[in-house]
């Protein structure tokens, strides 16, 4: 977690698995913590596809009410950078699927993250300390 902490007062873009963690309190309290942590005092931003995986997520398994799901997106937009999926993106993502061979939905996460100019894409599902171009590294803020 050292090199997170120090290295995350830059432009981050957070996959859905870390604002789950930050929004759903379990047995895995640290979890909760760090990903809390993680989002606070950065620049973070996010892409639709996330906020519709972080929605039916809560909806789902935490239950939340339709009216705390609209102040959730509200305030996304509010907060954050939100990037949508784009022409250009869809077809940074099939490039990135035939380079690293990465799953349809995490090379959408890397192209946006890619053409967000992200320093860090934040997830624990994927390879931590990877290079996806010279200034984008993946950072798993639970190892």
């Amino acid at each position: 977690m050292t090199e997170i902490n120090s290295s995350l007062e830059s432009r981050c873009f957070i996959d859905t698995n870390i604002w789950l963690y930050a929004f759903i309190q379990t047995e895995e309290d640290e979890k909760f913590k760090k990903a809390q942590n993680v989002i606070a005092g950065n620049e973070i931003i996010i892409s639709s596809q996330i906020i519709n995986e972080i929605c039916v997520n809560l909806l789902k398994k935490a239950e939340f009410a339709e009216s705390r799901i609209y102040s959730l997106i509200s305030d996304f937009y509010k907060k954050y950078t939100v990037f949508e999926l784009s022409h250009d993106i869809l077809l940074k993502a099939s490039e990135i699927r035939s380079q690293f061979s990465f799953s349809f939905w995490d090379s959408l996460v890397a192209a946006t993250a890619i053409e967000s100019e992200a320093r860090f894409l934040i997830s624990e599902d994927m390879q931590h300390g990877f290079k996806l171009t010279d200034n984008l590294s993946i950072l798993n803020p639970f190892l």
